[in-house]
């Protein structure tokens, strides 16, 4: 039997988790494990466990409900130990850690930013603003370019795309940076420019939600600002 393993909270926290249920095919009642000031809530699998929507919701549900009573260090999904002692033995070793960085997150949840832009939008300013890049497009388009225009005009739109999206990308979390206790910045995926983490406390929530909601308005059209949360803080565990 494998010991599944949601978060750490200080031992005190009311841990309001009887109506509950935790992961796998058959789901095991939620229980703990303590060490010294801190608490592991567990539960106990029997199988390989795969990021099923049944088990990512359920993981999810015992994040919520502790964070709505107190800190907690909520793991991500699918961490596991062989037994009891194994957790025992993690709480009393990075006891100090755990227990600063609980104090750290109280009170504050997380919020993540996907922001991207309609390309047909960049290119259009890039071909607006470049005399460069105008230039070697026209000269495309009439037949007068000579045969590696194209690749010094794809280099110099790749180039002026990554320029221009750095440029939004720090404008915006330097907008919001106020409101926010820490960062964590993400690698983009796809065609966003933009993939952030901000961990926010409770008296800084209704400003930060504020700010973003009118910078996605002042970005205007061609603009996509996805923000998710709040949630549990797993970009700062």
């Amino acid at each position: 039997m494998t010991v599944y393993t949601y978060s750490i909270t200080f031992k005190d926290h009311p841990l309001r988790l009887d109506d509950l249920r935790g992961v796998g095919a058959s789901p095991g009642p939620l229980r703990t494990v303590t060490a010294g000031p801190l608490t592991a809530v567990v539960s106990d699998v029997s199988e390989e466990l795969r990021p099923k929507r049944r088990d990512i919701g359920a993981h999810q549900d015992v994040q919520q409900r502790l964070m709505e009573d107190g800190a907690v260090l909520p793991l991500r999904f699918g961490y596991t130990a062989p037994d009891d002692d194994a957790v025992r033995l993690a709480l009393e070793e990075r006891a100090d850690d755990y227990a600063e960085r609980l104090r750290q997150l109280d009170g504050c949840v997380e919020y993540n930013l996907k922001a991207s832009q309609a390309e047909d939008m960049v290119l259009r300013q890039i071909l607006s603003e470049s005399p460069e890049a105008r230039q070697l497009n026209d000269d495309i388009r009439d037949g007068r370019a000579d045969p590696e225009a194209a690749l010094r005009l794809g280099e110099l739109v790749a180039q002026e795309v990554q320029a221009r999206q750095e440029a939004l990308a720090s404008g915006v979390i330097e907008a919001l940076r106020a409101f926010a206790r820490e960062i964590d910045p993400g690698d983009p995926s796809g065609e966003d420019f933009l993939s952030v983490s901000f961990l926010v406390a409770s008296d800084q929530d209704e400003l930060f939600l504020a700010t973003e909601l009118s910078l996605a308005h002042q970005m205007g059209e061609g603009f996509d600002f996805r923000l998710h949360g709040p949630l549990p803080p797993y970009s700062f565990t």
